[in-house]
């Protein structure tokens, strides 16, 4: 599945970045318990909203208010006042999505080997194909 996603260009991502991630955060929340990551499109292909979220780790851009709560109600522990979310970049929020995603398949697998062998088959697989 090759489901190249634009680049950041000095920490920032096109707005298409941005509306895919938008379209990330809403596919997470329309995620069955018995289905896999879920998958949005970019360019007519399907790219799992891990990789979305994974890619704009390094963004720099400040999450627009309205993504800001969908983010923030998914965290256990509040914020500290030194560290205001009012200004949560995409890195932040992504980064939280990625745990959040790699907690939801440690429930859904039930054990920790569960996921280390499927992500070693995934490596192991990927390293044979040219």
């Amino acid at each position: 599945m090759n489901n190249r996603l634009p680049e950041l260009h000095e920490g920032h991502a096109p707005i298409t970045l941005h509306l895919l991630f938008r379209d990330a955060l809403e596919a997470y929340d329309d995620w069955g318990d018995e289905t896999d990551v879920p998958l949005v499109f970019h360019l007519g292909m399907p790219v799992p909203i891990g990789q979305v979220f994974d890619h704009m780790r390094d963004c720099t851009d400040i999450l627009p208010n309205n993504m800001v709560s969908a983010i923030t109600e998914r965290l256990t522990k509040p914020g500290n006042s030194n560290n205001s979310l009012d200004n949560m970049t995409f890195s932040t929020a992504a980064r939280v999505m990625c745990v959040v995603i790699r907690k939801r398949q440690l429930q859904r697998s039930g054990t920790d080997i569960g996921v280390f062998l499927r992500r070693f088959e995934k490596l192991r697989s990927s390293r044979a194909d040219p």
